[in-house]
């Protein structure tokens, strides 16, 4: 039987993102080291979308940069992380879970933050120009490891069909 966290709405978050990091690492299980690094779009002109390793690489830097907005929204001063390359589906496993983890150390740290604002001003601005609060926010992350799984399947379709 499932355990849910049993904080209100952080743990709902919390929840449904660990169940979407959870899915993506599962279909890591299925792949091979070579369908990782295998080019699948060669015309795309954006370069984390070229092979499900550069996917997997946008997906792990951009889920420390959802808790790392949250952290300098709270007056701390960090760095964002680098893109970190990796070279097997079970290297990404265990990224994706320790960047969990990150973010789930966030709320374990920052029990109070304010979930909901409605002040633009008080919004969380993100380096691709939109605004979010924090629920906002998570809920973009949860949605963005769904839709690079639902990519990285369809490029395991490409390389099979191959």
């Amino acid at each position: 039987m499932k355990r849910y966290r049993d904080n209100g709405a952080i743990g709902a978050l919390l929840d449904e993102y660990e169940k979407a990091v959870t899915e993506l690492r599962n279909l890591l299980d299925t792949m091979t080291d070579v369908e990782l690094m295998t080019a699948v779009d060669t015309t795309t002109k954006d370069p984390d979308c070229q092979s499900i390793q550069t996917i997997l690489t946008h997906v792990v830097r951009a889920g420390y940069t959802y808790a790392i907005y949250v952290r300098k929204s709270q007056g701390e001063e960090l760095d964002f992380r680098e893109r970190l390359l990796l070279n097997t589906t079970k290297e990404y496993q265990k990224e994706l879970q320790i960047m969990f983890q990150y973010n789930e150390f966030l709320f374990k740290e920052y029990p109070d933050v304010s979930l909901e604002t409605f002040e633009q001003n008080d919004k969380i601005r993100t380096a691709w120009e939109q605004y979010y609060d924090v629920e906002q926010l998570f809920e973009h992350a949860i949605v963005h490891v769904l839709r690079h799984r639902r990519q990285i399947e369809r490029f395991l379709i490409s390389l099979r069909a191959a």
